[in-house]
């Protein structure tokens, strides 16, 4: 079982700002850290290589200092890395993202067959969750998005049993294998890492490739010549307003409720389906 999990640095949100003359953020103002998201895709490949035994590599595109982040990986058990950079990626958006991390997933498919791929739901600095299903649209394996619980993986009958979140409820799903899944933070909890994974990851260098080393790539699909998203602004949403207080007679609250709710008709629109 060979599990890949792509994972990549962003800065933290919780402290990161927005630079008001340019409506962009301020990657300085915050620390680089691993995509929360990505840490518990990594996590669920652990778990599924101690149910399966395997191999777990992840694969990062970005900057040289990107490293860090398969660093961290190694950290929470990982087997080994890939960091893809090169100044033609920068400036890629979700579909040029995709596409190259595709590449590199091709190269890593003809050194080890590739049975999953796991991605985070979502980056919290784009919050698109766009790039894992682009990636399996290119490698033409089913994606399985949202995902809260891997059931079971067949390798006998090269099948996942995986539980999916959805708006109104769950989904079970049956999926081949190869595969890929995008999953939520609640698919599992961050294991504290053991010292001999530690000292695995301090010295640990991962492999670097840069776009020469790919085969078969479209530069034109690469970067910002690649990237047909453009972004027009940037801005801090205004916070939400204060619910309406209802108050008079039993009767009086009853008909401003009613009143209300005629006013917001999709909150009585009711959703059915065929079990």
């Amino acid at each position: 079982m060979h599990i890949v999990v792509c994972v990549k640095q962003v800065p933290d949100t919780k402290i990161i700002k927005i630079n008001p003359k340019t409506n962009t953020l301020d990657r300085r103002s915050a620390p680089a850290i691993l995509n929360p998201y990505d840490a518990h895709a990594v996590q669920e490949a652990v778990s599924i290589r101690e149910k399966t035994g395997g191999t777990i590599s992840v694969l990062s595109m970005g900057p040289p200092q990107a490293t860090a982040v398969i660093k961290k990986s190694i950290e929470i058990g990982a087997d080994r890395g890939y960091l893809i950079t090169d100044r033609a990626f920068a400036g890629a958006d979700t579909l040029a993202t995709s596409y190259a991390l595709s590449k590199a997933l091709e190269r890593i498919n003809k050194e080890l067959p590739v049975d999953m791929v796991i991605c985070g739901k979502h980056a919290i600095d784009g919050d698109t969750g766009q790039v894992g299903p682009g990636i399996a649209r290119r490698m033409d394996i089913p994606p399985i998005t949202n995902v809260i619980e891997v059931s079971e993986v067949n390798l006998d009958e090269k099948t996942v049993l995986i539980k999916r979140k959805l708006s109104n409820g769950y989904e079970l799903i049956q999926a081949g294998l190869p595969c890929l899944l995008t999953v939520e933070k609640e698919v599992n909890q961050i294991e504290y890492s053991p010292m001999p994974n530690m000292i695995k990851a301090a010295r640990y260098e991962p492999v670097i490739w840069a776009v020469s080393d790919l085969e078969n790539v479209d530069r034109a699909q690469l970067g910002l010549k690649g990237s047909p998203t453009i972004v027009g602004k940037m801005f801090t949403p205004p916070r939400p307003e204060g619910g309406k207080k209802i108050e008079g007679t039993p009767d009086e609250k009853v008909k401003q409720l009613l009143d209300i709710l005629l006013e917001q008709k999709e909150v009585l629109t009711l959703q059915s389906s065929k079990q």
